[in-house]
């Protein structure tokens, strides 16, 4: 029946109640589940970039560091950089959530949890990139480096970004929106 929640959608995609069609859910109830689904996308990102960060953490205390060159203790301190900013980012939606929480603005606290998990992952994206060049750099010591480096950041970027914007735009309808 229509306006039951479990009848008919108009052609917004919402059903007599505004419940979203194939969901049946409310808003808060759709807040909830995409939190859900934010934080155990958070969770697989958290645990790279901090593992990652930890490693990097040690490298300066290795004996090989003082014998980096400018270039690459630079290159160092700029992935570091890079990975604490994306440690921070991807663990904030966390600190989010605690300070807003019971404050019923779960929907706009989604929202901003998904921007900063996007935006850490664009760090965790550079981070990557500073690690491998200054790895593969000091490991080889080879002419090629960058131009591997830059073939592996384009990979990332197919899988992290234009695969899934493809996939969005080709099956997504605009009565989705």
């Amino acid at each position: 029946m229509a306006g039951d929640g479990r009848g008919s959608t108009d052609p917004t995609g919402r059903d007599g109640d505004g419940l979203y069609r194939g969901r049946h859910e409310t808003p808060d109830e759709r807040a909830d589940r995409r939190w859900t689904e934010l934080l155990q996308e958070i969770r697989v990102a958290q645990t790279g970039v901090q593992l990652l960060f930890g490693f990097l953490l040690t490298v300066v205390f290795t004996p090989r560091f003082p014998e980096l060159s400018d270039y690459d203790r630079t290159l160092y301190i700029i992935t570091i950089s890079l990975c604490a900013t994306a440690t921070g980012t991807l663990i904030g939606p966390v600190s989010f959530h605690r300070i807003v929480a019971g404050r019923r603005i779960k929907p706009r606290a989604v929202i901003w949890a998904a921007r900063l998990t996007f935006v850490g992952l664009i760090l965790l994206f550079a981070t990557l990139g500073a690690a491998l060049l200054l790895v593969l750099r000091v490991a080889t010591g080879a002419t090629f480096v960058p131009w591997l480096v830059a073939g592996i950041l384009v990979w990332f970027l197919l899988c992290w970004y234009v695969l899934p914007l493809w996939v969005r735009n080709r099956y997504t309808s605009r009565d989705d929106d």
